[in-house]
């Protein structure tokens, strides 16, 4: 599949730019490397891109854990699912705001079951557009439970609750590795820092580095090395829960 920018990518692809500008006066002295650095914008831009995916989606997945708890409480006090979502859209919308991810997705829901589509169906929409697994555990729940016969309220709470507490198991080990996470990003920009203090501090130093044959060799060795490191600690640090 080829690569395609799109709108998502306008602030990504501007910090990339910036590095690279930043890589190539730092390395090379000149901003005539920049064009052969451009390569590097591509993986830069998948990676932030996996980076924005996986927090949206953990955000839908958080805020989806209050919608289905706030139905599971509607449906416990006699509500049918129609009218508990309708009244889980108005509790997020005091939570997360009317324009929220979770109120769009829970409006589309309520637009779908007037138009006479089955809940299962708009929950397993719902879930392929989010990707997110509880959502797509939850759409599969629901589906047997209504198709079966089951005690809807009774499932709803039960998964709901089975849920909540993932999501809040999963909060605890990400505030466990956020440390971590803080620990390698000041990793991956002490060389620059390094680089860039001797040479502010001690002007001249690295000439011999900078336009000739070896320098830039020896700079271009220096520079993938670093780049290696960067992003094998990218993908350290990235953990999918």
């Amino acid at each position: 599949m080829p690569f395609r920018l799109t709108k998502r990518d306008v602030k990504p692809l501007l910090t990339g730019l910036s590095v690279l500008v930043l890589l190539a006066l730092l390395f090379y002295d000149s901003l005539l490397a920049l064009p052969l650095l451009l390569p590097l914008l591509k993986p830069w831009l998948k990676q932030e891109r996996e980076r924005m995916e996986t927090d949206r989606a953990r955000q839908i997945g958080l805020r989806f854990k209050d919608a289905i708890l706030s139905i599971a409480a509607s449906q416990r006090a006699g509500y049918s699912v129609e009218n508990a979502v309708a009244e889980a859209g108005k509790d997020m919308a005091l939570l997360y705001g009317a324009d929220s991810d979770i109120c769009h997705e829970l409006g589309i829901i309520l637009q779908g079951l007037h138009h006479n589509r089955s809940m299962e169906e708009m929950l397993e929409r719902f879930a392929a557009r989010s990707g997110h697994p509880d959502i797509r555990e939850f759409a599969e729940v629901f589906r047997i439970a209504r198709r079966g016969g089951g005690n809807l309220p009774a499932v709803i709470a039960d998964t709901a609750t089975v849920i909540a507490d993932r999501v809040e198991c999963e909060r605890q080990i990400r505030v466990m590795i956020a440390g971590k996470r803080l620990e390698a990003r000041l990793m991956q920009f002490v060389p620059l820092f390094i680089i860039f203090y001797i040479g502010f501090t001690n002007p001249g130093f690295f000439d011999p580095l900078y336009h000739n044959l070896f320098g830039i060799a020896f700079m271009s060795v220096a520079l993938g090395v670093y780049l290696a490191a960067y992003f094998m600690m990218e993908r350290m640090v990235h953990i999918r829960l």
